[in-house]
């Protein structure tokens, strides 16, 4: 190869570098070496590509956002939980208040998104927002009030922890009726907005490693497994053992 510069070099030093800054040093080493930067070239004008249609996906799910700060709104709250159909452990809910401009790529529904994904995200909403809150609302909770209120209470206790307090809180669907803060419940709201997928990550990534810990103390259900959701093998664990302090009693007494 021409030049003082083998391409496994080259690909080392642009490796760090925004996209169009490597594609510039590639344009610019082209003459150089030639053919041999061509299929480096093509990967990194693929990268281009894909930012350009993330940014888009992006920008669709900031049309909340950007018509409530276009009407004056400064501090917005995206609020959401997560576990409202295990047969076992707490449910949890976020709120999160992202600065106005923010991009946070691949930011989704949590659903949408691999464990790894979540963990990636949850570090990368939780280093940048204003503020967030957590909420838990254990199974016993939970047994006493229903889990649609359960959800409601946890959302309660995140949104109280945030400072400041939003002006606007964006749910996904679930209407707030104790909070007196003006809110849009938003059908599908998890993969409508950022402010609520933001939230959406934080309690479930929160949740998940809650019942994670649990795992140790009661090994033979496979709560690292399933997260106390009802799988097969977790409903077999219960006919078998019985249920455990972490269990919804409402939602396992057919099992029992």
């Amino acid at each position: 190869m021409k030049g003082g510069l083998k391409l496994k070099d080259i690909e080392k030093e642009i490796r760090e570098y925004e996209i169009e800054d490597a594609l510039e040093r590639l344009y610019g080493l082209k003459k150089e070496y030639g053919s041999k930067l061509d299929r480096l070239i093509e990967r990194y004008l693929k990268k281009r590509e894909d930012r350009i249609r993330e940014k888009c996906r992006y920008d669709q799910m900031c049309t909340y956002e950007k018509d409530a700060y276009a009407r004056g709104i400064r501090i917005i709250a995206g609020v959401d939980e997560a576990g409202r159909g295990p047969l076992a452990g707490p449910v949890v809910a976020a709120a999160v208040i992202l600065p106005q401009g923010i991009f946070i790529e691949k930011l989704n529904d949590s659903k949408r998104l691999t464990p790894k994904q979540r963990d990636r995200l949850y570090e990368a909403v939780t280093s940048s927002a204003v503020a967030y809150g957590i909420g838990v609302v254990d199974e016993k909770c939970i047994d006493e009030i229903n889990i649609l209120n359960a959800s409601k209470k946890a959302m309660e206790i995140a949104i109280g922890h945030l400072k400041p307090q939003p002006e606007l809180l964006l749910t996904d669907a679930v209407k707030l009726e104790k909070v007196r803060i003006k809110q849009m419940n938003i059908i599908k709201g998890d993969s409508l907005s950022i402010s609520i997928a933001a939230a959406s990550i934080i309690a479930k990534v929160t949740r998940d490693r809650l019942i994670e810990n649990m795992d140790s103390l009661y090994p033979q259900y496979g709560f690292s497994k399933h997260k106390g959701y009802g799988t097969k093998e977790h409903i077999e664990a219960i006919k078998k053992y019985g249920i455990c302090p972490i269990h919804r009693i409402s939602f396992t007494k057919n099992f029992i």
